[in-house]
C-alpha cells in the first residue's frame, strides 16, 4: 500500500469534463489564433479562457453531486 502512487481525483475529473466543453475550447483557440500577431499586448483571451474552465468546473460539480446523490440513495 505504501508503494501505491497517489492520484489527484480533480485532475481525473477535469479530463472527463473537458470533452463536454469542446465549444468553449474552440472559442478560446479561435481567439488565440486571432490575436497571435498582436504586438501591443493589449489583446487577450482571458474571457474565453475563463469560460472554458467555468464549463469544466460546472461539469465536475454535476458529476460529484450526482455521485453523492447516488451514494446516499444506495444507503437508504
Amino acid at each position: 500500500m505504501a508503494d501505491e502512487e497517489v492520484s489527484d481525483p480533480k485532475a481525473l475529473l477535469e479530463e472527463r469534463s473537458k470533452a463536454k466543453c469542446v465549444y468553449q475550447w474552440y472559442e478560446y483557440q479561435k481567439c488565440v489564433k486571432r490575436i497571435e500577431d498582436d504586438e501591443t499586448g493589449q489583446k487577450h483571451c482571458t474571457g474565453q479562457y475563463f469560460d472554458y474552465w467555468k464549463c469544466v468546473d460546472k461539469n465536475i460539480i454535476v458529476w460529484v453531486l450526482t455521485s453523492e446523490r447516488d451514494e446516499l440513495a444506495m444507503k437508504c
